[in-house]
């Protein structure tokens, strides 16, 4: 983990969301899932979580819930990157990407990686979606059993507490079997970035809590416990 400075040089309007173009040095670049706690000067108490979209020359492009006093030219205090990210497996030919939530802004990091080495990607969600690839094919959540059941790789943004939400879904789709895989971004609070072990974002495991702060934010779905009703 690392800490130094970065700039906003750019907001961005996309998906309906906001984006912020930084400038920051390489080494607090995170990977895909990972995050950066980033925070201003003014007395603002709560860092704010910036997760990789995309690259960008000097930096990056980070998706977040950005302060509407952020603007272009702000300089921000940046520590990380913190978390475990999404791990790609390299034989992965057919990805599906599902944003349960508002917008799939934390999943658009894996879509560069997964079209360089040959996979077909889909792209589940309701939201509006904008500046994808062409080779991009966008579906929405009403055929998740649908991709669930092609897709070789599944990667999911969802809160936490829609968890059981996404298991009761996918309970006729994806079934665990030799050549799958499928892991789970579950987007909580992490005012901490795992200093603290305040416990505000522990997520419930099979062998027992973890922290989406430092343990995750991404988890492997067959090790998540779900209270299906």
């Amino acid at each position: 983990m690392n800490a130094g400075q970065g700039q906003i040089l750019e907001l961005l309007l996309e998906d309906g969301y906001r984006y912020a173009r930084l400038s920051c040095p390489p080494d607090l670049i995170p990977a895909s899932g990972q995050y950066l706690l980033a925070g201003d000067s003014s007395d603002s108490p709560l860092p704010v979580p910036l997760f990789y979209t995309d690259s960008a020359p000097g930096g990056f492009i980070a998706a977040a819930t950005l302060p509407e006093a952020w603007k272009p030219g702000i300089e921000l205090h940046l520590r990380g990157p913190l978390g475990r990210g999404f791990a790609l497996p390299l034989s992965a030919r057919s990805v599906g990407l599902v944003a349960l939530d508002d917008s799939p802004a934390r999943l658009r990091g894996l879509i560069r990686p997964a079209l360089k080495q040959g996979a077909a990607v889909v792209l589940v969600c309701e939201s509006a979606v904008d500046a994808l690839p062409d080779e991009v094919e966008v579906q929405p959540l009403s055929a998740l059993g649908e991709i669930a059941a092609w897709a070789d790789y599944l990667a999911f943004d969802v809160r936490r507490e829609k968890l059981d939400q996404l298991k009761g879904s996918l309970d006729h789709g994806f079934q665990p079997s030799a050549g799958k895989a499928a892991q789970v971004l579950v987007h909580a609070p992490v005012p901490c970035g795992g200093f603290a072990e305040c416990g505000i974002c522990a997520v419930t495991m099979k062998s027992g809590w973890k922290m989406a702060c430092k343990d995750g934010p991404v988890f492997d779905l067959r090790e998540l416990e779900f209270r299906v009703p």
